[in-house]
């Protein structure tokens, strides 16, 4: 199993730790629901370095981007994030969902999920070996720390620490080379997967603690891994292994995944999967991802992965992720449901297959309202 680069500094914050994709990460700090909302109310501090860091350098850097990807990666700025899209087996099941950082054509940075990473590099390497590509991947996961300022304070703090020019950082927007404060950051970008405003930034590990402990010095909360989970459920994020995986027997089609944000381009061509995914379009889909909220009557009901959604006792659908929302106070998720079933705002019942059940009904993401 592999540590992460700080894991001395979490330690002495007692985190709990536990096992993420071949990872021992801070899975607690206090409690997961008070990270949580701290993060919704106020900005906290995660380390996800357990995530990849992969650079892509040579002449054929874009086209290999292109042919893994089914979002026209080439409209990217430099400067700027591809946006999340999709790479895609021959069986149009999603391998994973990434963003990758233009640097210039010939030059881009990517963090792949921590379940994905090996996997990624190779299937990359697979395409640039079989199409002669001029391309070199170089994983980069333990050259650098990878630090999430999350929340509506976040540029509060780095105000407080000198670094004001970050709020001219557009959504998606990178800058390399920087320097906050004392530390010296590899990258810096506006982004994030909690559904707030943040910051996301590699760094080298001593220049990571510099940092780290800066923000814990002006009050910020850190927060652990299991916050990052139920805070990517409430506004409808998803995850490998969950929501998504490459084997057909067991995940829907990636359009199923109702992914959005521009993560497939319709008038794109040659990408590996676009047969199977373009005969998921013309054929129609079994399976739709929704949103579930439970009710008032069942709000302690948490629907939990592998649940069943049931209507009037029909077994229509299964629950991929699940977790109780302190911001709408009730039990909140997500999962697969028969697609003639599909109505938002229908009622369903959601059931562990046993003896307990409650009643929800189905909803669209986000599962909590922004303002």
């Amino acid at each position: 199993m592999n540590d992460i680069q700080l894991k001395h500094i979490h330690q002495k914050l007692n985190a709990s730790f536990g096992e993420f994709a071949g990872w021992n990460v801070p899975m607690i700090y206090t409690s997961t629901m008070e990270e949580h909302i701290a993060v919704r109310k106020s900005v906290g501090i995660f380390d996800i370095s357990h995530m990849g860091r992969l650079k892509l350098t040579g002449k054929n850097s874009l086209d290999l981007l292109e042919k893994a990807f089914t979002k026209k990666i080439a409209k990217t700025k430099e400067g700027f994030m591809s946006g999340p899209t999709l790479a895609l087996n021959e069986y149009a099941r999603v391998i994973d969902d990434e963003m990758w950082y233009k640097i210039n054509d010939n030059e881009w940075l990517a963090v792949p999920n921590a379940a994905s990473r090996e996997r990624m590099i190779s299937h990359l390497n697979k395409i640039s070996h079989e199409n002669k590509f001029d391309v070199e991947i170089k994983d980069l996961t333990f050259d650098y720390v990878l630090l999430a300022l999350q929340g509506p304070e976040s540029q509060s703090i780095m105000d407080k620490l000198g670094a004001s020019w970050t709020s001219s950082l557009k959504p998606l927007e990178f800058r390399l080379n920087e320097k906050i404060k004392d530390a010296n950051v590899f990258l810096i970008s506006r982004s994030g997967w909690t559904g707030e405003d943040g910051f996301e930034i590699w760094a080298a590990p001593k220049e990571a603690e510099k940092l780290y402990n800066q923000f814990l010095n002006l009050g910020v909360k850190p927060i652990g891994i299991a916050a990052r989970d139920t805070l990517r459920i409430e506004m409808g994020f998803v995850l490998g292994g969950n929501e998504y995986g490459e084997d057909p027997l067991k995940y829907p089609c990636a359009l199923s995944l109702r992914y959005g944000m521009g993560a497939i381009d319709w008038e794109k061509n040659g990408f590996i999967g676009e047969e199977s995914l373009r005969s998921c379009r013309k054929e129609g889909l079994r399976w739709i991802r929704i949103g579930i909220e439970m009710k008032k009557s069942s709000a302690r009901f948490i629907p939990r992965h592998g649940y069943k959604i049931l209507v009037d006792d029909v077994e229509v659908g299964y629950v991929t992720s699940g977790t109780y929302s302190p911001i709408v106070e009730r039990g909140v998720g997500m999962g697969y449901i028969d697609t003639r079933y599909f109505i938002i705002g229908e009622p369903i019942t959601i059931s562990d297959g046993k003896t307990r059940s409650g009643e929800a009904k189905i909803s669209e993401f986000p599962l909590i309202k922004k303002k």
